[in-house]
């Protein structure tokens, strides 16, 4: 912990955040690495990283993301405002950023699963733009696990634009060390040679 404040009344760690972000890793070596067993998602086969890297550079802006969601929800709307999304790889890994207003239930590893069944040649790329427009679960593909999600950052009131995405960042550098959970430590995730 690098720092605490007391909360303004009525503080709700979820309903008051203007803003998230969010890295999935994905470990693409075909032996599986031991030390990442539970950190990351182990995806022994060959990914087109350009394939992964067109569908993020659709996803900024406001789109209806109910295929990216189970059909059994509690949420009302479907429209999420992305700031960010990139695809980013190093040898045997591949990280997945992204940071938006909100994100919906399993958002994030759906989009992960759907992108890389896009980029493994299992699913037409050239479909990921309608399934932004509100299609229906059944379109997109699958779930990826949770062990490769890490919230990486939260922006509340009252704090700077872009103050969520500072994990993302400093998370994607090298170096070593230990885990440590906050946004500005710039160890938000094990390093890449992890």
């Amino acid at each position: 912990m690098t720092d605490a404040a007391l909360a303004a009344d009525g503080f709700h760690a979820r309903h008051s955040a203007r803003a998230r972000a969010y890295v999935y890793r994905v470990r693409t070596s075909r032996v599986r690495a031991p030390l990442a067993a539970d950190r990351a998602f182990h995806h022994p086969r060959r990914v087109d990283l350009e394939v992964l890297r067109a569908c993020a550079a659709l996803l900024p802006g406001t789109h209806d993301f109910t295929a990216f969601t189970p059909t059994e929800t509690q949420h009302r709307t479907f429209a999420r405002t992305v700031g960010h999304a990139a695809w980013h790889g190093c040898g045997e890994e591949l990280r997945f950023t992204i940071a938006a207003d909100a994100f919906l239930r399993h958002q994030v590893r759906t989009l992960v699963g759907t992108m890389l069944q896009m980029a493994c040649g299992d699913r037409d790329p050239a479909g990921f733009a309608g399934l932004l427009a509100g299609a229906h679960r059944s379109a997109a593909g699958a779930t990826a696990p949770a062990c490769g999600l890490y919230l990486a950052g939260v922006r509340f009131d009252g704090e700077e634009a872009g103050r969520e995405l500072a994990g993302i960042r400093k998370g994607l550098g090298g170096g070593s060390g230990p885990t440590v959970a906050s946004a500005d430590s710039g160890a938000l995730l094990p390093p890449l040679d992890a």
